[in-house]
């Protein structure tokens, strides 16, 4: 995989024009009412099957904290789209080595995810009634969607898989890849929190988040990250003619530090 980063002109807008197909793309699936809540039944029933823990269950934990609450609305709203803007930027000027992975993944990832978009519309937890959740966004603010149009941008619909998550755990697998530092372990924050989010705040059920991780491990097991460049081996011959010298040089200071015998006196003539 090349190191050095592509030109600028040219990735910029084609970064754009995939990430518009993307939400144009997402929009095709809009309005499909009757599938997306009766696959929301289909999930629901598979995860209980599966005794996952509920997700009315932790939205009511952080229900305990107004403060936590809105914060958790407020991370769920503004962090996720900026977050990667600004992982690709740094990727691409910092690690331009890596940046290619990056932007392939990604492209990999959404497209799947936008295939199941408009394979399986779902309704999230918010406006499925059985999940017995409350749209925390328009209770306690900020509001991310109003109420599902068919002819709106953003479809609600298009919760399998959470891209979310996905794009979340990928920034912070991408990142402990392509840095050296200890503390680079933090960045799993990220995702941890941003699984806590889409649950919390009722935008998504846990197979959401389950199958972005599964979609992601996928394609970095198709996608390798590339390898730090190694240094190039000695050439064997040039080695063994560097030896006889090196040896000569090994062999002399040996002798400069030996001490030198002691001086012998001439015999003298008896008289």
């Amino acid at each position: 995989m090349p190191t050095s980063r592509p030109p600028l002109i040219r990735e910029l807008p084609l970064v754009i024009a995939l990430y518009m197909a993307y939400k144009f793309g997402r929009r095709a699936a809009n309005g499909q009412f009757e599938d997306a809540f009766r696959n929301a039944e289909r999930v629901w029933d598979f995860q209980r099957a599966l005794r996952l823990p509920s997700e009315a269950w932790v939205q009511d934990l952080v229900l305990n904290s107004e403060t936590l609450i809105r914060g958790i609305n407020v991370y769920y709203a503004t962090v996720h789209f900026p977050a990667i803007v600004v992982f690709l930027i740094w990727m691409y000027w910092r690690r331009p080595g890596h940046y290619l992975w990056v932007r392939w993944v990604l492209t990999w990832l959404t497209g799947a995810a936008l295939v199941l978009h408009l394979l399986v519309p779902l309704a999230p937890p918010r406006l499925f009634g059985t999940a017995d959740m409350i749209d925390t966004g328009v209770v306690y603010g900020p509001a991310v969607y109003d109420k599902p149009e068919p002819d709106s941008m953003a479809n609600q619909f298009a919760a399998m898989p959470s891209l979310h998550v996905g794009w979340a755990v990928f920034i912070a697998v991408a990142l402990i890849v392509a840095t050296r530092s200890r503390l680079r372990w933090l960045w799993l924050l990220h995702p941890l929190i941003t699984i806590l989010a889409v649950v919390a705040t009722a935008h998504h059920y846990w197979m959401d988040g389950l199958v972005a991780c599964a979609i992601l491990a996928v394609v970095l097991m198709v996608l390798r990250p590339p390898r730090p460049a190694r240094a190039p081996a000695a050439d064997p011959a040039a080695a063994g003619a560097a030896a006889p010298g090196a040896e000569g040089q090994r062999l002399g200071a040996v002798r400069e530090a030996a001490p030198a015998p002691p001086p012998v006196e001439a015999a003298r003539p008896e008289k």
